[in-house]
């Protein structure tokens, strides 16, 4: 009889836990509690709010500085909602594309390695189905290192016109002190007459 109340409340957290919150209706600590909302988001949201509550998403990401499509997918996916509605946008979209083929080879790869457990198929579709979401740490390491190969690329160009520009500014001294030095022969030649 414990065990059975003690899954219950434990059933009653988790479902508290992923809860949707409202934009509308949220406060700015249970903002703050969406993963990727900080405390400079949720005040800026609550300001906002203050003037008029938010539509839709467009409404939403128009009124909100600092929140695009991208971030819209991510906080609708940690469970932010505006007005009951998650975010459908075009950003999720392309990315839930990518993730199908890895989580379709995940349960191939389950599949061959429990081929008696046909039971357990549903309960090997329901991580396939949270790979679907765009990974906000996949896709921020992914834009981190873009960014650092930019940055090496820039960096790499800096040095190469550095060396360029150091080396046309060797040749015209060697130039300009072989243009000295010629026009020197004649006086010299001059002098020895």
């Amino acid at each position: 009889m414990l065990k059975k109340i003690l899954a219950m409340l434990a059933m009653l957290y988790a479902a508290a836990t992923f809860a949707a919150v409202d934009v509308n209706k949220a406060t700015a600590a249970e903002l703050d509690g969406i993963k990727g909302i900080g405390p400079a988001i949720s005040s800026k949201i609550v300001d906002e709010r203050k003037k008029g509550n938010f539509k839709d998403w467009s409404d939403f990401i128009e009124r909100v500085k600092g929140v695009g499509e991208g971030n819209a997918a991510k906080f609708s996916a940690e469970g932010l909602t505006v007005n009951g509605a998650g975010f459908k946008g075009a950003a999720a979209a392309p990315a839930a594309k990518k993730d199908e083929k890895p989580a379709a080879k995940s349960e191939e790869k389950k599949a061959d390695a429990k081929p008696a457990a046909a039971a357990a198929a549903p309960a090997a579709a329901a991580p396939a189905a949270k790979e679907e979401k765009p990974d906000p740490k996949a896709e921020a390491k992914a834009k981190k290192e873009a960014d650092k190969k930019a940055k090496a690329e820039e960096k790499q160009k800096k040095a190469d016109e550095a060396k360029a520009k150091k080396e046309a500014d060797k040749k015209a001294k060697e130039d300009k002190k072989a243009a000295k030095a010629e026009a020197a022969k004649p006086a010299a030649s001059a002098a020895k007459k």
